[in-house]
């Protein structure tokens, strides 16, 4: 090692006094300068002198003042537990630097090299056993020896045998050098020390060791970024594997063996290993400028298939970087970001209507099973309320819950939309292909709102999903598997669709395996004071306003309206009155105008003919109790009730009622 190195570790005069000395034989004794200095400073004296190095003599004054008797050595040593907590901390440290110290001891076959903590206590040690393992080397309890001093002051050092503090050592005859073992902030983790005869300790030993224990330092930071390196691809949520130039495995990730189901026994394995793929070979592993967002479905070693998304990097040896992001984890990460939560149960639906509590009774016993629902029910009723809340009853209620309007979505994007696309499929396709809503579904319950506005050819891509539990994305020539509850909803007359040819007649019985109506507003009267107050009070406290309820007088108006927009027109009703309400209470002026004419022409008959008024009630009760009972016939109910289908048909217009809501008797 050049000597302008060595400067930077050990001072000069240090350096010239080993030079100037050269090989030391002390088989006769030690230098005599020496040795009556050593004995000036047992007896008290504070001058330097001049034969002894400064640092050597900082060292034996703490000695003295520390009270060490220089006679009756022995080693110290730590407790056996603590050794052994030391030993395994240690561990790396202790298996690097033992390949380096066995080096060292090739050109010092008769000596000893030693390695210590930052606390003086010994590793390891190679050669002569001079040193135990255990044994605690620090200056304040050994007296001055090398490792002690390179520790107090934390550079490299030598120890000539004759500057030794103890008897023993002095007598030895034996010289040392120590340098520190520093990790990349610069702490020293360790001390290394190299003891040896007097003929083989020279200038050049120096050097040697500084060497050495910088080949550990380099070794334990090259570990410690390894280790780094290693623990973040293990806590990368996406699988990576590392493959050299031959496509052999080098490494992969804890989340890469999980999705391929295998351990690191496959390291040094070709990556086919890992599972095929019809675009895997000829597209991934041989892409010299790197692919991004691959769709791509592989074969695994089990038989089962991974659908994911593969990204690969090639690197500047030949290899290649495969990162792999499964499909099913990447739609859990959008289905939290798009809110795909149903909220609604059935304990937050209000309505004590005998109509209402039949409903829920049905949309009970739908939530038991997995079967498909078809929920029918004017707009405005509330037909999602019921599938949020059959699909948080079930045994799916901790998978997503996807919402999708069907006659929102423009026909020529309806088949995309709901079962996704794979690049290239169409002008304007997203790189890389998206996932449908029947895959973001994929474990959980998918509500098909406007069923009935659904384009004819894609009704026949449902039914596959019906059938074959199966969705082919647009472009694909391969399905995959979903696992997904259908709840389908719309306030179409289906029958009448599939006998006009606008919806297939099969679809409509694989979605009809279980219905349920919910009833429009007019049919349940007795829920709105229910319903109005509890959107009121939601309002109040959204607006911040301390309106807590509705006069009778406005109550009224509200209970004659025949509320056409059902639920959702009372809720806007609500909110809109809230909002003009001057004081406490909602007044009759402070709802529409139209609402309060409509509940006046309805109240002048009333006054004039009140007989006439409750002839009509009961004449909608037979009507309605008719119609119950034969499941919404409305053939047999006329003849029952001795009218003509077609008057019957008027009255029922006149009362508000639908003849679907009676079917399977749930009117």
């Amino acid at each position: 090692m050049p000597v302008t190195r060595l400067e930077t570790a050990c001072p000069r005069e240090d350096l010239d006094y080993i030079a100037s000395i050269g090989s030391v034989d002390l088989s006769e004794g030690p230098v005599p300068e020496v040795e009556q200095a050593w004995r000036a400073c047992l007896d008290g004296r504070h001058e330097r002198p001049a034969g002894v190095r400064p640092v050597i003599w900082d060292s034996w004054r703490r000695c003295v003042r520390a009270g060490l008797e220089p006679d009756g050595f022995e080693y110290r040593f730590v407790d056996a537990a603590v050794l052994a907590e030391k030993l395994k901390s240690n561990r790396l440290l202790i298996e690097t630097a033992a390949e380096v110290m066995q080096g060292l001891l090739a050109y010092n076959p008769r000596g000893h090299i030693n390695l210590t903590d930052a606390e003086g206590v010994t590793l390891h040690f190679c050669g002569l056993d001079i040193t135990p393992v255990g044994s605690v080397l620090l200056e304040s309890l050994q007296g001055t020896n090398c490792t002690g001093l390179a520790i107090a002051e934390n550079r490299l050092v030598y120890v000539l045998s004759e500057e030794n503090f103890g008897t023993w050592l002095r007598h030895r005859r034996m010289h040392c050098a120590a340098a520190p073992i520093r990790d990349l902030g610069g702490r020293t983790l360790a001390i290394l020390t190299l003891t040896a005869e007097p003929g083989r300790f020279h200038f050049h030993t120096l050097g040697t060791v500084q060497a050495a224990a910088e080949a550990v330092s380099r070794q334990m930071a090259l570990q410690a970024l390894l280790e780094e390196q290693r623990t973040l691809l293990e806590v990368l949520n996406e699988g990576l594997v590392v493959l050299d130039e031959r496509g052999c495995i080098k490494a992969l990730n804890r989340y890469a063996r999980q999705l391929f189901r295998v351990e690191r026994d496959l390291l040094g394995a070709p990556f086919h290993r890992l599972g095929r793929g019809e675009r895997l070979d000829s597209l991934l592993l041989r892409a010299d400028e790197g692919l991004h967002d691959l769709d791509i479905t592989l074969q695994l070693h089990d038989g089962t298939h991974l659908s994911c998304l593969a990204s690969v990097c090639p690197t500047e040896r030949g290899g290649r970087i495969v990162s792999l992001r499964e499909n099913r984890r990447i739609r859990e990460i959008t289905r939290r970001i798009i809110g795909t939560q149903a909220s609604y149960t059935f304990e937050t639906i209000l309505g004590g209507s005998r109509a209402m509590q039949d409903t829920l009774r049905l949309a009970r016993i739908a939530s038991r099973g997995d079967s498909t629902t078809l929920i029918l029910g004017e707009s405005g009723t509330g037909k999602e309320l019921f599938a949020q809340a059959i699909h948080n009853a079930s045994e799916r209620c901790g998978g997503p819950f996807v919402a999708v309007n069907c006659g929102a979505i423009p026909r020529d994007l309806v088949q995309s939309e709901l079962f996704g696309y794979i690049e290239g499929a169409f002008t304007g396709s997203a790189r890389g292909g998206s996932a449908g809503k029947f895959e973001l579904a994929d474990g959980g319950t998918i509500f098909l709102d406007e069923i009935g506005d659904m384009p004819f050819d894609a009704q026949a891509s449902l039914l596959r999903v019906l059938q074959e539990g199966e969705v082919t994305r647009v472009g694909a020539k391969r399905s995959q598997p979903v696992d997904v509850r259908i709840v389908a909803a719309t306030n179409r007359n289906l029958s009448r669709a599939v006998a006009d040819g606008s919806f297939r007649e099969d679809l409509y019985y694989r979605l009809n395996v279980l219905s349920l109506s919910v009833p429009p507003l007019r049919m349940r009267r007795e829920d709105i004071p229910t319903l109005a107050q509890h959107f009121l009070e939601r309002c109040a406290r959204s607006l911040r306003k301390p309106v807590r309820g509705i006069v009778r007088e406005a109550l009224d108006i509200l209970m004659a309206h025949a509320w056409p927009g059902n639920v959702r027109e009372l809720e806007n009703t609500i909110e809109r009155a809230a909002n003009l309400a001057g004081g406490e209470l909602i007044e009759a002026e402070d709802l529409p105008l139209e609402l309060a004419q409509v509940a006046r022409r309805a109240a002048e008959p009333a006054v004039r003919c009140g007989a006439a008024m409750d002839l009509g009630s009961h004449e909608m009760n037979a009507i309605a109790a008719a119609l119950r009972e034969c499941r919404g016939n409305v053939r047999l109910a006329a003849k029952r009730l001795g009218v003509s289908r077609g008057g019957l048909y008027n009255k029922m217009n006149r009362y508000g009622l639908s003849a679907d809501a009676f079917r399977s008797g749930r009117g």
